[in-house]
């Protein structure tokens, strides 16, 4: 016998079947810290009901049929649940790239998406200010 396992090369989802409580364990974590970052990340980036309500009032956009402190409430009702909504939809495709056996983890494959959108923004956004989209073509 040559040492190795007889389910090797170990298929993707098979862990799931052969350890449900672990598998379990570990997407109830991965999607509720994400919606948990996500719902705490729009209070410290700004991005509150409140924050979004000035932002508008500062350019003169209202909604119609509110006053203002009705729009923080009606803001309040959208804002929170659309961020912890986006935070699920992360950590389950993290999940699933996990499970479906990506090269490497979901993980990092967010992150470098992230990061490499990211860097597409800063260059965009340079070549904006030093003379438009026609630097990146010519």
């Amino acid at each position: 016998s040559s040492g190795i396992n007889a389910e090797w090369p170990l298929r993707p989802g098979s862990h799931i079947i052969t350890d449900p409580v672990h598998a379990t364990i570990y997407i109830a974590f991965m999607l509720g810290s994400c919606a948990f970052l996500s719902k705490t990340w729009i209070d410290v980036s700004g991005s509150s009901a409140k924050d979004v309500a000035r932002q508008l009032r500062d350019q003169q956009m209202l909604m119609r049929g509110h006053r203002e402190k009705s729009m923080v409430h009606e803001l309040n009702r959208y804002i929170p649940t659309a961020a912890a909504f986006g935070g699920l939809c992360i950590g389950a495709l993290s999940v699933l790239a996990d499970f479906l056996g990506a090269i490497g983890s979901g993980t990092g494959i967010l992150l470098a998406v992230t990061i490499i959108y990211q860097y597409f923004e800063i260059f965009v956004k340079e070549q904006s200010e030093v003379g438009g989209m026609s630097t990146l073509f010519f």
